[in-house]
């Protein structure tokens, strides 16, 4: 008898969640321990990510830490990779949702927030999952990365300029597609999520004259919810995507058709 719950079960599996005490990250790690998996809550913010580590632990029983870590320093990133395998045991699943954006043409943008931008959202990204991917190697395991990319990295978004955080995220696509053909033969999946635009912390404070042209602009006429993204998250953290590499999931209620 096949059961659609063992397929998409994380019990036994360790995850790791960057930008993970708000919006989707934090959704997502609620259901990536609902589902049975230990979870590594990381944020600049300690205090933060062990407020939410804490919180998740209680209710659904999993292990689980909280660490502070800036995601574009290699020495910081290397530590948590091993702080996170001595307190809960070596992670297999990376969920790679830390990033940031500073709205801006190219001609507006300062050169430092560009380089910000690109710092945390791509450098990140790879020092991340590379090392996610050698701890892996090291002992012999699988595993799969999950990077947050965006309909950005597919489309110019209006009527607001972004032109740093829409060639981060088209980096990070491109980048997964790299990394799941390097990676596929120590069996490391790499894949992406691509959201629309989300009811997160971040979209609820912008103007209402940007987000209805957003929403004009989406087939769905309104916001995702985290919980419609944590379920492509799932889908690549688990045996249910065991034949699934180098992928992009846009989940973006249509937009990206028209």
């Amino acid at each position: 008898m096949i059961s659609s719950k063992d397929l998409f079960s994380l019990k036994g599996n360790t995850a790791i969640v960057t930008g993970g005490t708000s919006g989707i990250g934090r959704c997502t790690a609620d259901y990536l321990a609902s589902a049975g998996a230990n979870v590594a809550i990381i944020s600049r913010h300690a205090d933060m990510a062990k407020t939410v580590a804490k919180a998740i632990s209680e209710e659904y029983d999993v292990l689980t830490v909280g660490i502070g870590c800036d995601v574009s320093d290699p020495v910081a990133v290397d530590h948590m990779i091993d702080t996170v395998s001595r307190a809960i045991g070596t992670a297999d699943i990376l969920l790679n949702n830390a990033g940031i954006n500073i709205n801006g043409s190219a001609l507006e943008l300062n050169y430092e927030d560009w380089q910000h931008i690109l710092d945390v959202n791509v450098n990140g990204v790879f020092l991340t999952a590379r090392a996610f991917a050698k701890k892996l190697i090291a002992e012999n395991k699988q595993g799969s990365v999950i990077n947050m990319a965006s309909i950005s990295a597919s489309i110019v978004n209006l009527p607001q300029s972004q032109t740093a955080y829409n060639t981060s995220k088209a980096a990070v696509v491109h980048m997964t597609k790299t990394l799941a053909i390097e990676w596929v033969k120590w069996g490391i999946r790499v894949n992406a999520v691509s959201p629309g635009y989300v009811w997160t912390e971040m979209n609820q404070i912008v103007p209402k004259e940007i987000s209805d042209v957003w929403m004009a602009s989406t087939p769905f006429k309104r916001f995702a919810k985290p919980d419609e993204i944590a379920g492509a998250v799932i889908y690549f953290a688990s045996k249910a995507s065991s034949y699934t590499t180098g992928s992009e999931l846009l989940v973006d209620g249509g937009f990206t058709c028209l």
